[in-house]
């Protein structure tokens, strides 16, 4: 009987891990809404309220944690990824109605050095997502939060991505291109 209950146990772990892994994390509403968007505007904003840690701990308790660039500014070199991102997409959206999409960053939780080269984590994106009409300014869709997570190797595993040119910020960039396009078509 024990027996039964821990493989029941194990196997229910087993599931939730696998259900964890998934490349992103895309709010209800991408998969509702009908969409035929081009991307004609965009505009980052970050929640005035966030602090940013350059602290070299596990798991630094802040809002910004990115070592993707040189130290300074982070809220700048992170709308600098979603720009490019953004860019990306300009290619590919190419629908029927012209839109403004509007990002307001909430958290942006990479990994220290110290996660980094050791036990490596994940990369945790939190924002709000608004798309207007950028003809008329209509609201298309509700501000909605879309939470995005992205494995973190670590060690061995994340030098060799860094050698192979699969930086930190390749990496996350790609991954916000992938993931705002989602939320976008």
């Amino acid at each position: 009987m024990i027996g039964k209950i821990l493989a029941l146990m194990i196997g229910a772990a087993a599931l939730t891990a696998c259900s964890a892994q998934t490349p992103f994390a895309a709010s209800e509403a991408s998969t509702r809404v009908e969409r035929s968007y081009s991307i004609d505007s965009f505009s980052f904003t970050a929640s005035e309220d966030l602090k940013v840690s350059e602290a070299e701990g596990y798991y630094p308790i802040a809002d910004i944690v990115w070592r993707g660039d040189p130290q300074g500014a982070r809220i700048p070199q992170i709308s600098t990824m979603f720009e490019t991102a953004i860019d990306r997409n300009k290619g590919v959206l190419q629908g029927d109605t012209p839109v403004a999409v509007q990002v307001r960053l909430l958290r942006f939780h990479g990994v220290t050095d110290r996660t980094r080269y050791s036990v490596g984590g994940n990369y945790n994106i939190v924002f709000d997502l608004t798309v207007t009409d950028a003809r008329t300014g209509t609201l298309l869709e509700p501000t909605r939060r879309v939470v995005g997570n992205l494995d973190a190797p670590g060690g061995s595993r994340a030098v060799a991505l860094e050698r192979d040119g699969l930086t930190q910020k390749v990496r996350v960039t790609s991954y916000l291109t992938s993931l705002l396009r989602a939320e976008l078509s």
